[in-house]
């Protein structure tokens, strides 16, 4: 018996909701990267992008445990020399709570061209509210499997 391996033809893609109000940050992040990169299907091929869109709403309301909100440092830099620029994730958060799980996720995929397309498929919200109601996304909860 003949391992099967799904072409990128074959995959059938669905829309998940995930709710982040009170959720701990890593927690949202693990789940939703492994929809994004398809682990949660019995077709999961590591070479090919199979996963399902995800919508994270209310990313302004995602919690983080301890003193992180004043001490986990986001650095980027400009391409400019002395173009190193640190921001908080309390800063972050108040700024664009939708680049603190979009980091957070992303930081949890293939740093590769395939991990790029993956993470094209990630719609992140501050606010309850989303665009993509024509897609009929289901909702998905933390504690259950896709």
């Amino acid at each position: 018996m003949a391992t099967m391996s799904v072409r990128k033809e074959d995959v059938q893609r669905k829309w998940w909701v995930v709710d982040a109000e009170g959720q701990i940050l890593g927690k949202v992040a693990a789940r939703v990267a492994a929809i994004l990169r398809g682990k949660h299907k019995a077709t999961f091929t590591p070479h090919v992008d199979n996963g399902d869109f995800v919508i994270v709403v209310n990313a302004q309301k995602v919690r983080l445990t301890g003193k992180k909100w004043s001490e986990k440092t986001y650095y980027h830099h400009t391409g400019w020399p002395g173009g190193l620029r640190s921001t908080t994730a309390g800063k972050l958060r108040r700024e664009k709570p939708e680049r603190l799980v979009e980091f957070a996720i992303s930081g949890m995929l293939p740093k590769t061209t395939l991990g790029k397309a993956m993470f094209g498929k990630l719609k992140v919200y501050a606010g309850e509210k989303h665009p993509h109601q024509a897609q009929c996304p289901q909702r998905l909860t933390m504690n259950e499997r896709g």
